[in-house]
């Protein structure tokens, strides 16, 4: 029995409709002629709800369809008015990207080239944009209501969107391909420790120690690449923070959503055309510390922030956190180490590795693998100073096994060896005689 057109559900249709030179040419037609009727409305059009806007472009495409005698039915005609209306009342192209819960990552090279990241995994998507003009129309709508200015004299920006996510924009002259669009979704409920455990990030034991290094505060480095779950997993260990405390987050662009009653949110502006008007990172650690913070939250440590950083972490700011972009425990403190270089330390090499191990308490390793998936990679305690150098020790390591089935299943091997840090050792001597009674298996 073959299968009708009919019988194929209306959503995959619709896909297979955008897919065709068919409605991009009319879908680009019709724009055309609707903003020559909208030009005709004027300042009519403006005080137009969004239901109206939608039915006067239904009717305009229905008459311009007739016109035309275009080769479309009723279902192909409601695809491209709904596309036409996002045009007119929302981000085109975008906007169902943005609404859909599964995007993490929009990425355009041009008008012609879209890939959106699901699940960890890039994969170029069927979305069309006319040309790099419609492109960079739709950039200044998302731009407009946070006040960030695109153009030859500032072609790039950086920016934090509404809803909490990022975007980071570079046109030409600097972009050669057309405008490069970079899109960072971020979840509006972010992910908790037990969630990340049911994903298997990490498993119970490591919560466990993760909780109990956050509640005794100990000072947390979340070390690894570009999209590897940094945020998400400093916004989970942010929930451990008893509520009693006051916390000061601090960031480029705000992208923490810390789930505590006390936070004080803190984000660096750049400068003008003129470079006035600046503050950084930097300044606004630098002012944190008369703001009587118990803990202190750096969304990305990437410059000199990290020298005013160690010294909170040294001077009663305890429990402190932040991320670090590293691809092992040992390159972060070596990132660290060269910062702090970079940034004007005055002392001398071993004095600033003994700053840092005595700063750092542990180094959370996360990293993203082949399949997208993201797992905490390595717990790492510093230990403090041998030979001039930092020393460190692993107290967990992620070693996954193929197994009987052919597939690969998570594993992290525990070293057995007990936490150095003073601020753990009541908490691990409990768990040591919880164990021995057979109430823990770490």
């Amino acid at each position: 029995m073959t299968t009708e057109p009919f019988d194929v559900p209306a959503e995959r249709q619709a896909s297979a409709f955008e897919a065709t030179e068919l409605y991009a040419e009319l879908k680009d037609r019709a724009y055309d002629h609707l903003l020559t009727r909208i030009e005709e409305l004027g300042a009519e059009f403006g005080r137009w709800s969004q239901s109206a806007i939608a039915q006067f472009v239904l009717l305009e495409l229905d008459s311009f369809i007739r016109l035309h005698s275009v080769p479309v039915n009723e279902q192909e005609a409601l695809t491209v008015a709904r596309a036409l209306t996002r045009e007119l009342t929302g981000l085109g192209p975008l906007q169902d990207l943005l609404e859909d819960p599964q995007v993490e990552d929009i990425l355009i090279n041009g008008h012609a080239n879209v890939y959106v990241s699901r699940g960890g995994m890039l994969q170029r998507e069927n979305v069309r944009f006319r040309d790099d003009e419609h492109v960079l129309r739709i950039v200044r709508r998302i731009l407009a209501p946070i006040g960030r200015r695109l153009d030859e004299s500032s072609p790039m920006v950086d920016a934090r969107l509404p809803d909490g996510g990022r975007i980071n924009v570079i046109i030409a002259p600097l972009a050669i391909d057309g405008p490069s669009v970079s899109i960072r979704k971020f979840r509006k409920d972010p992910l908790t420790p037990p969630e990340l455990v049911a994903l298997g990030t990490f498993n119970e034991d490591i919560c466990r120690i993760l909780e109990m290094a956050v509640q005794s505060r100990c000072n947390i480095l979340v070390s690894g690449g570009t999209s590897s779950g940094k945020t998400s997993l400093l916004n989970a260990l942010a929930s451990f923070i008893p509520h009693t405390e006051r916390i000061v987050s601090i960031e480029d662009t705000a992208e923490l959503s810390l789930n505590h009653d006390h936070v004080v949110r803190l984000e660096s502006r750049p400068g003008g055309f003129d470079g006035g008007g600046m503050v950084s990172i930097r300044d606004l650690l630098r002012n944190s510390l008369r703001m009587r913070p118990d803990r202190i939250i750096v969304g990305e440590v990437r410059g000199g922030e990290v020298l005013e950083l160690l010294q909170a972490m040294n001077t009663g700011h305890d429990g402190s956190m932040g991320t670090i972009h590293a691809s092992s425990p040992r390159e972060c403190l070596y990132r660290a180490e060269m910062l702090a270089g970079f940034a004007g330390f005055q002392g001398s090499e071993v004095s600033l590795r003994r700053q840092i191990a005595n700063a750092v308490d542990f180094i959370v390793q996360i990293g993203r693998l082949s399949n997208g998936r993201r797992r905490l990679l390595s717990l790492t305690e510093v230990t403090g100073m041998t030979d001039n150098m930092i020393s460190m020790q692993e107290l967990y390591r992620y070693e996954p096994y193929v197994g009987a089935d052919g597939q690969e299943h998570d594993h992290w091997v525990s070293l057995g060896i007990s936490p150095h840090s003073p601020k753990l050792q009541a908490w691990w001597r409990m768990q040591q005689q919880q164990a021995a009674a057979g109430g823990w298996n770490g």
